[in-house]
């Protein structure tokens, strides 16, 4: 089992590379990144997920008992940092960035893993896992910013940037089309796929362009804090609701997964558009994600054979 995880992580390992290479080397103009991002996280991502959740045959997949094993440890982290930040000792625009770093994922990296640890069937579970993940980040997410966050937006800000989450509305409209069992219009299938294929490429080059390594020795000690909850704390919460909703196979795999995967790079931008400590979460970003290397196939090799 180790052999297999190990492998089809490996080009997972490898497209970050090549993007980490490719900016370091100035193979594409610095512009190119940014912009690509910008198209991965508005475009591409979130035609991958309209399709994955309109077209997903989840005939024989837990719905329900998975889509709660993955918000409720979501919340239960995010509730023992909020607890936890007057011990922790960090400012307000701080603490948004290690909240942040504690409960946020990267979609990239964990919609590829799961492909390539369980081909293309994991698109059903991975779809599932997005629509009850990426609501539940984002808003726990908005509303920490909403207290804590210098930009301190008023309700109807708070309301705009949910409904203004390309994620969360991608998730949304495609429970939708799933749920009123309409489907995705004629011409339209082909076309949200082939925009979701070229996500998960563009996406893990993105991940590896965007790493800085000088960003690693800044703020280690927040970098740490946020690393303890989002590979110790959520992976364990994560074993115990599995545990609780008696589930295994792969679906217990996928949400061992998600729940141990970096938290992603678009938290850098929700950090200087809301008030947070931008350079802070650049470099919790960067931590993480070379962190994950290790921390993804241990949580994969100790937990899921215990269920």
């Amino acid at each position: 089992m180790i052999g297999a995880i190990l492998l089809a992580l490996a080009p997972i390992a490898l497209l970050i590379g090549l993007g980490h290479a490719m900016h370091r080397r100035r193979f594409l103009p610095d512009a190119f990144w940014p912009q690509a991002e910008r198209l991965c996280y508005f475009v591409l991502l979130p035609a991958l997920f309209i399709h994955a959740l309109a077209t997903a045959d989840i005939r024989g997949v837990p719905v329900a008992s998975l889509g709660a094993t993955l918000a409720l440890p979501v919340i239960i982290v995010a509730a023992l940092l909020v607890l936890a930040r007057p011990w922790l000792g960090y400012g307000d625009a701080a603490f948004t960035s290690v909240f942040q770093g504690g409960i946020r994922f990267n979609n990239y990296v964990g919609l590829s893993a799961a492909v390539s640890l369980l081909g293309a069937p994991a698109l059903s579970l991975a779809a599932v896992a997005n629509a009850a993940i990426v609501p539940t980040v984002n808003l726990l997410c908005v509303l920490v910013f909403a207290r804590w966050g210098s930009a301190q937006p008023t309700l109807r800000g708070v309301v705009r940037g949910l409904v203004l989450n390309p994620l969360l509305m991608s998730c949304l409209i495609g429970i939708a089309l799933q749920a009123s069992g309409l489907g995705l219009p004629p011409g339209f299938d082909g076309f949200l796929k082939a925009l979701g294929q070229a996500s998960l490429p563009l996406g893990l080059l993105c991940v590896g362009a965007a790493l800085d390594w000088g960003a690693l020795g800044r703020g280690l000690r927040p970098a740490l804090a946020a690393s303890f909850a989002k590979f110790v704390l959520m992976p364990l919460a994560t074993f115990l609701m599995l545990k609780a909703f008696g589930l295994g196979g792969q679906a217990a795999l996928i949400a061992i997964l998600f729940h141990a995967l970096p938290t992603a790079s678009s938290s850098y931008v929700m950090a200087r558009q809301l008030g947070g400590d931008a350079p802070l979460m650049a470099g919790i970003c960067a931590f993480q994600t070379v962190l994950a290397a290790l921390t993804v196939p241990l949580a994969l090799i100790l937990l899921a054979p215990a269920l």
